[in-house]
């Protein structure tokens, strides 16, 4: 089969490897439908964190199965499922809390996702069906599935960590697919005035699309003065930091009102940080690993299917296996918000 492969930062092929099988009872194997291009894989391609080399890459997909491990209960052959990044097994204590993202059972996780099969581990639980097949939804419909798999989720994780709720004052960091994902989230918990703090006039667009009332193109403490005066002086109720920087993470700090809670979940870009100002404003600071499998299977499936949220907006450009290359650079130089990889017909 094809696949999508880590040559060294800055280098992606296609190679062909072998079709994966099942290797355990809780296993299963899908046909991938459509994947897609995470900003955190950029960290890897562009050197920042360590990877190795002539490894397969990927962890979003949407797909049908194809064939199921001998314990499997609730995911047959030909179900169409949201594959996320998660392999939560469902009875642990971590999954049993809504924390799916660190189950306490995953494993490996299989192959990259970036490719024509996957083999997921703990499949009955962590797998998400979807109604129907492929066949019976547009492109827009798919995409928004596949926005599913990780991104929404990611982007929910970082508006539930932070409880925002109705009325809520909420300002998001980062205008990459997460942070608009973020918008998307604010809003249907039920934000009535959001600020998206970016600087690239596409992404402020799909920004104000997805429900963001102000927009702030500055950083640092210029920034902070901008939410301050938004806000009466006050600062905002809830903050989600969706970029993961020393600079990001102190600025959401700043901008919350005494007691806010900050939700973060761009991954650390610096193994330590100062606490003090979270500890003279009273300020909280939650997040992680989004729990993929719980948001989809309690809301935001549901979201999708009714039209109240248009996640797979969020992809701007499209690639085959063939050009994996090109959609790692045009997220690099910033030319596509999120790359879509069609892999099969449906």
């Amino acid at each position: 089969m094809k696949a999508a492969l880590f040559v060294k930062p800055g280098e992606m092929t296609t190679t062909e490897v072998e079709k994966p099988t099942i290797e355990k009872s809780t296993d299963a194997v899908i046909r991938v439908i459509r994947a897609c291009v995470c900003g955190s894989d950029l960290w890897w391609y562009r050197g920042i964190s360590h990877r190795d080399g002539n490894s397969l890459a990927g962890h979003e997909a949407i797909g049908v199965v194809e064939s199921v491990g001998s314990d499997l209960k609730n995911i047959k052959i030909g179900d169409f499922v949201i594959v996320p990044f998660t392999h939560g097994c469902g009875h642990c204590a971590a999954c049993l809390a809504g924390f799916d993202g660190n189950c306490l059972n995953a494993q490996s996780g299989g192959n990259g996702y970036q490719a024509e099969y996957v083999r997921y581990e703990n499949a009955d639980w962590g797998l998400v069906k979807i109604p129907g097949k492929p066949d019976d939804y547009s492109d827009d419909m798919l995409n928004n599935f596949l926005a599913l798999a990780d991104v929404m989720a990611t982007g929910y994780h970082a508006a539930a960590s932070a409880e925002v709720k109705k009325g809520d004052t909420t300002v998001v960091f980062g205008d990459g697919a997460v942070g608009l994902a973020g918008v998307i989230a604010a809003k249907l918990r039920g934000a009535t005035r959001i600020i998206a703090m970016s600087r690239h006039e596409d992404r402020q667009q799909l920004a104000t699309q997805f429900g963001a009332t102000d927009i702030i193109p500055e950083r640092g403490d210029v920034a902070v003065q901008k939410v301050l005066d938004l806000t009466n002086g006050n600062g905002a109720d809830s903050i989600l930091e969706c970029v993961g920087t020393e600079q990001s993470v102190d600025t959401a700090i700043k901008v919350g009102r005494p007691g806010a809670i900050v939700g973060r979940v761009g991954v650390p870009q610096k193994s330590q940080m100062n606490t003090n100002d979270l500890f003279w404003k009273n300020i909280g600071l939650r997040g992680g690993i989004a729990s993929v499998t719980t948001y989809d299977r309690n809301v935001l499936l549901d979201a999708v299917l009714n039209g109240k949220i248009e996640p797979g907006k969020v992809f701007t450009k499209r690639f085959d296996l063939d050009h994996i290359e090109d959609a790692y650079d045009s997220m690099d130089k910033r030319t596509a918000i999120k790359s879509l990889l069609i892999i099969s017909d449906k």
